[in-house]
């Protein structure tokens, strides 16, 4: 498996959206976490978008994963990135 960076992109025009979804949007991702394919995610503090780290086979996957996001089926999430990383030290290198 490889790891791979989901950053999110919100919009102001989608906080009372973002607000109502939250929970089942934690919910779903907190499947994952216990899954081990979400390794960490959380919002940005400045509130701008979120970070996710996917342990996942291949970009496709994960692309495929997100489509099932209640945030991305409810339209909130303004732009996805998704971009294998390559961890060289630290807690998540190999």
């Amino acid at each position: 498996m490889s790891l791979f960076v989901v950053e999110y992109t919100y919009s102001a025009d989608t906080v009372a959206g973002r607000d109502e979804h939250r929970p089942a949007h934690r919910e779903w991702l907190g499947e994952l976490a216990e899954q081990k394919t979400v390794v960490s995610s959380g919002p940005f503090a400045d509130g701008s978008g979120a970070f996710i780290l996917v342990d996942a086979a291949d970009a496709a996957a994960v692309e495929q994963l997100f489509t099932n996001d209640p945030f991305a089926r409810n339209g909130l999430v303004t732009a996805t990135r998704i971009v294998e990383w390559v961890p060289v030290l630290g807690a998540f290198s190999s």
